[in-house]
């Protein structure tokens, strides 16, 4: 039994235990427990404005919970040091939804940028890790361009190139297939795939594209209302018996999600005017 729980532990990289979180009086999330599992990816799922972007900031240590625990490594996040919580981001990596790349910097001083916060290398290090960052994302070349001058697509990727640029153990991506045409968002799957495959990365997804997700996710989480509405592989999904997983899978206008948010509210302010 205790060789069971140490290999169960030894899978799990992240683990989310009884996570209570709030903004103001508006509950985000409410007891919720999940695991992301090594080498594996992770989609957190569900409609918009539920949380999930809430949830990498608390995985990544930018946010605390108001109860429960996140834990990397067996490591509660909230009661790391300052040099220990520093230490355990540079093995994470983040795709922001925008990109968000420095805009006064190149596209070189941007993939450098983790390298020169997290090592002391010297600069022909760094340039080499550079080039090769920009080569696996398929924009060696770029390097001294700025990001106004790169497309969206090409923007995303370069954001890519610099979460990846310590070889991190997790990487996040938070909605990146949001605002992209079809053919940045078929090299996008294609990059999160051969990524996770070429550097055994556990990546967490967070995205609300039902088709582009399921096609490259191991095991999934369908949040909302503070709570997991339904987890298992994408095949277990499509079969799932909650009627919200079903709603939200297939994008049906009926069902336990109203699409008025507070009917009621504007009744009841009638009735008092």
């Amino acid at each position: 039994m205790i060789t069971n729980i140490a290999t169960s532990s030894a899978k799990t990289l992240i683990e989310v235990k009884n996570l209570s979180f709030k903004r103001g009086a508006r509950v985000i999330y409410d007891n919720v427990s999940l695991n992301i599992r090594r080498g594996q990816i992770t989609a957190i799922m569900g409609p918009s404005g539920t949380g999930k972007t809430t949830l990498l900031r608390l995985i990544g240590g930018q946010l605390t919970p108001d109860s429960g625990q996140v834990l990397l490594d067996g490591h509660d996040l909230s009661k790391m040091s300052r040099h220990d919580l520093f230490a355990a981001r540079a093995r994470m990596g983040m795709l922001f939804q925008s990109g968000a790349l420095f805009t006064d910097m190149t596209v070189y001083e941007n993939v450098a940028f983790p390298i020169r916060a997290h090592t002391q290398l010297p600069e022909n290090l760094i340039a080499e890790l550079v080039a090769l960052k920009l080569e696996s994302v398929g924009l060696r070349g770029t390097e001294q361009l700025m990001p106004a001058e790169l497309s969206g697509g090409m923007n995303r990727r370069v954001a890519l190139a610099r979460a990846i640029a310590l070889d991190p153990d997790l990487i996040m991506y938070d909605e990146p297939f949001a605002g992209q045409d079809p053919i940045v968002m078929g090299v996008l799957t294609r990059l999160i795939r051969s990524l996770r495959e070429a550097l055994d990365l556990t990546t967490i997804i967070v995205s609300h594209d039902v088709d582009e997700t399921m096609s490259i996710a191991d095991y999934i989480y369908i949040v909302a209302e503070g709570k997991i509405q339904g987890e298992g592989s994408p095949e277990a999904l499509r079969t799932h018996p909650s009627a919200f997983v079903q709603q939200f899978l297939n994008g049906h206008a009926e069902g336990p999600v109203d699409f008025q948010f507070s009917q009621q509210a504007y009744l009841s302010q009638e009735v008092d005017s």
